[in-house]
């Protein structure tokens, strides 16, 4: 923290706003962000109203939309936006050019290959710390965003409709897009900088005014067996862009009251490790941990009210009739804060990134489905030691999770008091292993990391080894169900992506 003044305000985007940067002692490229961001929220207003599919054809919201994009990347990252405009141009040339029998493959490789060496690089030239804006975040929403396209071009051009699951036919795409629609979707200033990543159909049917009335459409087909969606004008988002907001502000004044009050680099601190007992640095790392939650739920829940505010993000009608904003949400904070279970918190988190592994890897492997997205992951993560201690220690608590589940759940479920208390007891549980297995994200190198892991003794792996292996199933069952299993082990190679948002930076906010 000390050295904050001779490092962390060095960028290499523009410093027009350096004099608010060091007036309230953040650093300039969060201010960057921050200021991009709070300027999309009032263009994606100005996007819905004024240049509405009623009063704009698609190619001139299809050019706005990526020109303030690539305005945003410019001003945030500086030459270091080459980078991304670089494997967004190399992979349009794969999309447009390439056979679609292998046009996946191809920009598989070139995306992943290439974030792969810009990762790489931030190794040497940050050794650990962002001593200026990371540009690796917007690169892998990209890379999220090519191979995703590319995956549902090769599903709607090489594959018979009857060969694709139902999920992968309704998304699958039909036409090779034109330059100005790939630049659109990856380069859109709604989700340039922090995401997430949405289906290219979704985002066409928003530039062209089909998103809100497709959707009102099933429904009021459904409900009434004949489409009167056309006499319903569409919802306004303002509720629920207000809530979104609300909801960053209460992570913006948790981030300024306690999260920095709680840094994460005291728990490997030698005197906190020498000197405090073993209780006390368990609910140190507990509580730094839930500390820097916020700020990942601010800069996602932002995001998500800026798609909202450009009438982008529309689910349909929820269980109690109420229209629904959450289409591509990215985290579900009460469902992170009461998780029960590993699989809760990863569902709950990095959701976007979560559906991301499944289509493009998890759906489609013919074999060792868990171990290629477990290595998906990884590499799309980067190459920090630390990612990769957590993916490790992943797989035997989650492996002990699912057993102790397995085991005794049902001895719980006889009464509302025993459950309750099992609740509890998962809840705690499920929180602290979180901690333990988080910890490596944020500390980034191999030393800190087990530096931590020694002065906590071990004892999630330890505990997490003997109960897989004590409380393994004796006999497999005769008919397990598919379902259950397909998301069980999906679990597994999904947490390390719920980890980590586009800055691994401990002191950052975005």
């Amino acid at each position: 923290m000390g050295q904050r003044a001779d490092v962390v305000f060095k960028t290499t985007g523009f410093q027009w706003l350096l004099p608010a940067s060091e007036y309230l002692g953040f650093p300039l490229d969060q201010v960057n962000f921050l200021a991009c961001q709070l300027f999309a929220l009032s263009a994606a207003f100005w996007f819905r109203l004024y240049l509405s599919p009623h009063h704009s054809n698609p190619l001139v919201r299809h050019t706005v939309a990526t020109l303030l994009g690539i305005i945003f990347l410019i001003f945030c990252f500086g030459w270091y936006s080459t980078h991304i405009l670089a494997v967004v141009l190399a992979n349009y040339l794969i999309v447009s050019q390439a056979d679609l029998s292998n046009v996946h493959r191809y920009s598989m490789v070139t995306a992943m290959g290439y974030l792969t060496a810009c990762q790489v690089g931030r190794v040497f030239i940050f050794n650990y710390g962002i001593l200026s804006t990371d540009f690796s975040g917007p690169l892998m929403i990209v890379t999220q965003k090519i191979t995703t396209l590319a995956f549902q071009l090769h599903d709607g051009m090489c594959k018979k409709a009857e060969e694709l699951p139902s999920g992968h036919k309704l998304l699958s795409i039909n036409v090779r897009p034109s330059l100005i629609e790939y630049l659109s979707y990856n380069l859109n200033f709604l989700s340039v900088l922090v995401g997430p990543c949405s289906n290219y159909k979704d985002y066409i049917d928003f530039i062209e005014g089909k998103h809100i009335s497709s959707r009102l459409r099933r429904h009021y087909g459904t409900c009434n067996g004949k489409n009167g969606y056309h006499k319903v004008p569409d919802p306004s988002p303002l509720n629920a862009v207000c809530q979104k907001l609300l909801v960053c502000c209460g992570c913006m004044l948790f981030f300024l009251i306690v999260t920095r009050s709680l840094p994460i680099m005291h728990n490997v601190h030698p005197d906190f490790i020498d000197h405090a007992p073993f209780v006390s640095r368990l609910t140190y790392a507990f509580f730094s941990i839930q500390a820097a939650r916020p700020k990942f739920y601010f800069a996602w829940t932002l995001a998500d009210a800026v798609h909202n505010a450009a009438g982008y993000g529309f689910l349909g009608m929820d269980e109690n009739g109420k229209y629904s904003w959450n289409l591509i949400s990215n985290l579900n904070i009460m469902g992170i804060e009461t998780a029960t279970s590993f699989k809760t918190f990863i569902d709950n988190w990095n959701i976007q990134t979560g559906n991301w592994l499944k289509t493009v890897c998890y759906d489609r492997a013919p074999h060792h489905r868990l171990a290629l997205t477990f290595i998906l992951s990884a590499l799309w993560h980067g190459v920090y030691p630390g990612y990769y201690f957590t993916f490790i220690t992943a797989i035997p608590v989650t492996m002990a999770a699912r057993a102790a589940r397995r085991s005794f759940r049902h001895f719980f479920l006889g009464s509302r008091g025993l459950k309750l208390g099992y609740d509890i007891l998962t809840w705690a549980a499920t929180q602290l292993a979180i901690c333990y297995t988080v910890m490596p994200f944020l500390l980034l190198a191999v030393e800190p990391t087990l530096m931590f892991y020694r002065s906590m003794y071990c004892h999630v792996h330890i505990i997490s080894l003997v109960a897989a292996i004590a409380l393994r199933p004796k006999h497999k069952s005769n008919a397990p169900k598919a379902s259950t299993k397909s998301t069980d082990s999906l679990s597994a190679s999904c947490l390390p992506h719920c980890l980590h948002l586009h800055c691994n930076n401990n002191d950052q906010t975005n």
